[in-house]
């Protein structure tokens, strides 16, 4: 315990910026990622073959490639295109492109627990397809994939460690933890420090979705 009292004396402040940071990545990511796997969920329900293969496989794409693959792909294999982007908007892309894929699965899998009576009373009062979907299908599927997706949030603030792989313009929690450890004997204070910071905001993160999810189920 004198160890870690040491270590947050020294490096308190920065442990501070690097969970701002972390969070900041965290929000970067997931919102600008729900909104695409909406929009790619959303798009599969059209009767257009062609379609749905290249949005399936988007999302089988980055649903399996590994975040570190896609990083170095998109850092390192780019630029040989002619197609350069700046360390944090690549660690964000990486990120929003695989919560992206998920949030298209979930949302998905959460369409097909809905009724298809309930599409074709919609249909037959005169309702057109964009406005089943808005009205009818899409709040439905979202309530069913709260959990879900307070664990891809999860799952997506624990990734933001990707940003330690490449030279980021600030210092996430993996990084500072790196960087201390290279440069004292503090490193086994620096890391359960870190794990005590992942571990708060993800237990925040699992609390406040089901607290929602405890909401919305009154609802359905």
């Amino acid at each position: 315990m004198g160890e870690v009292a040491k270590l947050l004396a020294d490096h308190g402040p920065a442990f501070g910026q690097a969970l701002l940071l972390t969070w900041k990545l965290t929000a970067l990511s997931f919102v600008p990622g729900v909104l695409l796997g909406l929009g790619v969920a959303m798009l599969r329900l059209f009767p257009l073959p062609p379609l749905r293969w290249v949005l399936t496989l988007y999302v089988e794409t980055f649903r399996n490639i590994p975040s570190v693959a896609l990083l170095i792909f998109i850092v390192f294999a780019l630029p040989d295109l002619e197609f350069v982007i700046d360390y944090e908007p690549s660690v964000v892309l990486t990120l929003v492109l695989v919560c992206s894929a998920f949030t298209a699965d979930y949302v998905r899998s959460g369409i097909n627990t809905i009724p298809g009576g309930q599409i074709e009373a919609a249909l037959s009062l005169g309702m057109r397809p964009a406005r089943i979907i808005w009205s009818v299908v899409l709040p439905q599927a979202l309530r069913s994939v709260v959990q879900p997706m307070t664990s891809l949030l999860i799952a997506l603030m624990l990734s933001t460690s990707l940003a330690s792989q490449v030279p980021f313009p600030g210092r996430e929690l993996t990084t500072l933890v790196s960087k201390i450890a290279t440069d004292s004997a503090a490193g086994m204070a620096a890391f359960a420090v870190a794990a005590a910071m992942y571990v708060a905001t993800g237990l925040l993160i699992a609390w406040a979705g089901a607290a929602l999810d405890r909401k919305l189920r009154i609802l359905r």
